[in-house]
């Protein structure tokens, strides 16, 4: 689960993929957190398309990171290709605590990059998961607001947050981030909110 920093001079990847995106209409936001391990969250996410810039932007940015998506995404030929792409399957039907396995992850590695869907689907969801929030916690490490904002055409990092632990009064700060932000199908965005217990 290694990951690496963004290197100062741009690599012939991020070069690439900058132009690609240049070329489709899109600019690059680069506010990466200092530090060689953070969760970041991918919002909104509410298309198929998603994923595609998802791995444009991560190599403009010139990162590593890893991806989790359900187990059932990489079932089929494409499987081993997906995970060598960084991707980790999650058997959402499982009672395994994935979020401790990350936070123990987090702590055995020295750079780790984990991107979160916090909606967890594509589709309307009333309120976002907060399992990247207590990987981030536990690990004691920050989370990079990663975004793709179709209504400006602009994507990639624009803030980070360490999590203090008051999850109502971090949640208000992303709250305010992605506000105002469009994903491809906006009547898709849920409210960004904590499950109603």
């Amino acid at each position: 689960m290694a990951s690496t920093l963004v290197s100062a001079k741009l690599t012939f990847s991020q070069k690439l993929a900058r132009a690609i995106l240049r070329l489709v209409g899109w600019r690059v936001e680069d506010r990466l957190p200092d530090s060689k391990k953070y969760v970041l969250i991918g919002a909104p996410h509410t298309s198929n398309w998603d994923f595609f810039f998802m791995l444009l932007f991560r190599a403009a940015l010139g990162i590593k990171a890893q991806w989790a998506a359900k187990d059932t995404f990489f079932r089929g030929p494409w499987g081993g290709l997906l995970k060598k792409m960084g991707g980790i399957p999650v058997n959402r039907r499982s009672r395994n605590n994935f979020v401790d396995q990350i936070v123990a992850a987090f702590r055995q590695c020295e750079e780790m990059i984990l991107v979160i869907a916090p909606e967890g689907t594509r589709s309307m969801a009333g309120y976002w998961k907060s399992g990247f929030y207590h990987m981030a916690w536990g690990a004691g490490v920050p989370i990079a607001l990663g975004f793709l904002d179709y209504g400006r055409k602009v994507g990639g990092v624009g803030a980070t947050l360490m999590p203090t632990g008051d999850i109502q009064t971090d949640f208000a700060v992303i709250r305010k981030f992605y506000s105002g932000i469009a994903g491809r199908h906006p009547h898709r965005q849920g409210e960004i909110k904590l499950r109603d217990v």
